[in-house]
């Protein structure tokens, strides 16, 4: 995350960057602020951490989408660690850690918000090659392609969060108690331009070009779905479909306040412009919580959509559910062969019911 949830910054028209610190010195935002992320740690340090041992210990087989979801919870698992460095701060409404620990710390959170969403529209991709072109590309050559993704994924994410090490810095909470001296982890703007280029470059590669992918692989998948015979709903595209739209729903309000705190930069005219800093200056607090929210949210999903395990498998029904999917996947891709090439209703059927007893019995 680019932007500190409760420190507020912009810049004025002479383009010299001040700090607006007044969420911070509210006792009840910063109270309700910190309740939200003690609430997102306790939750969300087991449910990932759970996520990957499973997958790491449990799992006998690990298909392209368990992979991703490895490496999403891996993400996830970054921000949970170091959730607790927010917790105090919003507690104590105090940065206490330096200079350099304020760099990283915003670093890492940028790293989840970017490795998240890419990781996402690589399932909706893979998704979309499976059902629309399955015969195109063997699961082996598959893996193999998204391992290399993921690689290339991962190195350019450390590179376009650069942003947030250059432009965060520690200063002085100056509206605070004038008795007691308070520093905040602050971004700091020395012209609008360099506004307009972070939450722009944040919210447009960070949330719109790679949701917009996504949408448009879950139309056509939708639309391959309607010309084969096939229609059965498949446990591994209701999983990453309610990840996708978790995902937006906890994401969508933060950029939204991002345009337009651009917007609000960016405008001459006092009075709109003073009603646009009080949409985005009182909101960032919540729309950034609900941020923080969504890297908790994928392991409640996962215990949903494994929920029919848990009283056979205990401990290892997620790593059965991600075999589940596993097997999904090679369902999927075996029907739409013989629809394409014309085999015959009943094989195809077979296929399907073997399938679904190697499931019941934890193959």
């Amino acid at each position: 995350m680019a932007n500190d949830s409760y420190i507020l910054n912009s810049c004025n028209s002479s383009g010299s960057s001040y700090t607006d610190p007044r969420i911070v010195s509210n006792p009840i935002t910063t109270s309700i602020g910190a309740l939200i992320m003690s609430i997102v740690f306790l939750l969300g340090v087991p449910g990932n951490l759970f996520i990957i041992w499973s997958i790491m210990v449990r799992a006998r087989r690990r298909s392209v989408t368990t992979i991703l979801i490895l490496n999403l919870a891996c993400a996830d698992g970054i921000l949970m660690c170091i959730i607790i460095f927010f917790i105090v701060y919003l507690a104590r409404r105090n940065w206490d850690f330096g200079l350099i620990m304020c760099k990283v710390l915003f670093y890492l959170c940028n790293i989840n918000m970017y490795a998240s969403i890419f990781l996402i529209t690589l399932m909706s991709l893979h998704r979309l090659v499976a059902v629309v072109w399955p015969t195109r590309v063997t699961p082996h050559a598959s893996k193999k392609i998204i391992v290399r993704a993921i690689a290339v994924l991962w190195v350019l994410v450390f590179l376009i969060s650069i942003p947030a090490l250059l432009y965060r810095t520690v200063e002085e909470n100056e509206q605070g108690d004038p008795d007691q001296k308070r520093w905040v982890c602050n971004s700091h703007h020395n012209t609008t331009q360099e506004v307009v280029f972070q939450y722009t470059f944040e919210t447009t590669v960070g949330f719109l070009v790679p949701y917009g992918l996504i949408v448009s692989s879950y139309i056509c998948i939708v639309r391959r779905i309607r010309q084969t015979k096939f229609r059965r709903n498949v446990r591994s595209e209701k999983l990453i479909l309610a990840i996708v739209v978790t995902f937006g729903i906890f994401w969508l309000p933060f950029h939204m306040i991002n345009i337009i705190q651009v917007v609000a930069t960016q405008l001459k005219e006092p009075s709109m412009k003073a009603r646009l800093n009080d949409i985005w200056r009182p909101s960032r607090a919540v729309t950034s919580a609900l941020a923080f929210i969504s890297s908790c949210a994928n392991p409640i999903l996962y215990t949903f959509a494994g929920k029919s395990y848990i009283r056979r498998d205990g401990m290892a029904f997620m790593a059965r559910l991600f075999e589940g999917i596993s097997l999904d996947y090679g369902l999927r891709k075996g029907r739409q062969k013989r629809d394409i090439e014309g085999t015959g209703i009943k094989e195809t059927l077979s296929l399907s019911s073997t399938a679904e007893n190697a499931v019941k019995n934890g193959i």
